[in-house]
């Protein structure tokens, strides 16, 4: 595997366990629906956290954040429809971010709640 891809699985996890410990259930992890993967979908109260984990070892070119992109977002937004409806569930759906900085082992992690938003037009 790829180093990049490496630190992003690692970043994933470190997600988790974070999100865990401040109270969200976990519901998925790599949920994907035709082109779009959800990073990961979880739960604290009727909200649904839509998460985009982004990894990064430098920052030299941007923060994690801005590795974000429109397109992703449209595509985000369209898995997420879906696995409501698939799911039947009556909750809030908000689109986070969590971006890491990875220092070696040292993992700075910024949770970015309402991120985006989508609006169709």
């Amino acid at each position: 595997m790829a180093e990049h891809n490496e630190l992003g699985k690692i970043g994933e996890e470190v997600a988790v366990e974070f999100l865990e410990k401040n109270g969200y259930e976990i519901l998925e992890t790599n949920w994907v629906f035709q082109k779009a993967e959800i990073d990961i979908i979880a739960q604290k109260g009727d909200i649904l956290a839509v998460i985009e984990v982004k990894t990064r070892s430098s920052l030299e070119y941007g923060l994690p954040q801005d590795f974000v992109k429109p397109k992703k977002i449209q595509l985000l937004v369209k898995a997420i429809n879906e696995y409501v409806i698939a799911n039947d569930l009556n909750v809030e759906v908000r689109f986070d971010i969590i971006a890491i900085h990875a220092t070696g082992t040292t993992f700075d992690i910024e949770h970015l709640q309402a991120a985006f938003y989508y609006f169709n037009n």
